[in-house]
């Protein structure tokens, strides 16, 4: 027997439109870099804006910042030409083009913010992932 249902049958989840933006992100850099680099990054969505374009099609403006604990780990996140931040970002454009069911303008920036998973006033910002 089924008990009542709380939530609609199309919500999937609790999450945010930014949080699932968030770890679709990581999900892909964390799947492309494999054990190149730790698990210590984090992805913050700076600005997630709905719009429709000239052509009256919706689309999402989403810029994200990817941090990371060291400059060495930026240069890998970043990758020769920037090849490894744009194969991240294609990929987690897809995916959220497809959840979205709409385009998605992506922009990502990588910076550094050393010794982040010690520093508790970051993680409580970002309700660690």
């Amino acid at each position: 027997m089924l008990g009542p249902a709380y939530y609609d049958t199309e919500e999937y989840t609790d999450q945010t439109l930014r949080q699932l933006a968030e770890e679709t992100i990581r999900e892909k850099a964390l799947k492309l870099l494999d054990d190149e680099v730790p698990h210590g990054i984090y992805v913050e969505t700076d600005k997630m804006k709905f719009r429709k374009t000239i052509q009256h099609e919706n689309i999402y403006d989403v810029s994200a910042t990817i941090y990371c604990l060291r400059d060495s780990h930026k240069g890998i996140i970043i990758g020769k030409n920037g090849q490894m931040l744009k194969r991240i970002g294609t990929y987690a454009r897809e995916d959220l083009e497809k959840m979205l069911n709409c385009k998605v303008n992506l922009k990502l920036w990588v910076k550094v913010k050393e010794d982040w998973l010690n520093d508790s006033t970051f993680v409580k910002r970002f309700k660690l992932q």
